[in-house]
């Protein structure tokens, strides 16, 4: 598959909850109310505070990882929540097409987020 035609296969791809506008209905209120985005947001501010006062590079270090791990956990629960309402529609829908995009799309995010 050439470059152009995988963008015109992702762009097919879209969000079986909501296909017009690439928009999930069904997104699970604890990922919204967890406030975790505003919990890591904190710890990047605290992240460029350290670095602008010369803190010891290893503290640094351990926080970053620290940050790295919360983001991990948000993409984690926001693929359960999309496998769980748009990748399921999608491959139930009894379309050849919408699924095979869905699969494709799945695929794409796994092995963009493996490395």
């Amino acid at each position: 598959m050439t470059a152009d035609s995988e963008r015109r296969h992702r762009a097919n791809a879209a969000c079986a909850c909501d296909t017009n506008t690439r928009k999930a209905v069904a997104v699970d209120p604890e990922i919204k109310t967890a406030n975790r985005l505003r919990r890591i947001e904190g710890q990047i501010r605290g992240l460029q505070k350290m670095v602008e006062d010369d803190r010891y590079c290893p503290d640094i270090i351990t926080q970053v990882a620290s940050v790295q791990e919360a983001l991990r956990g948000v993409a984690r629960n926001l693929m359960r929540n999309h496998l769980h309402h748009c990748a399921a529609k999608a491959l139930r829908s009894g379309k050849k097409q919408e699924a095979q995009a869905m699969y494709d799309e799945l695929l794409e995010l796994i092995y963009a987020h493996l490395r």
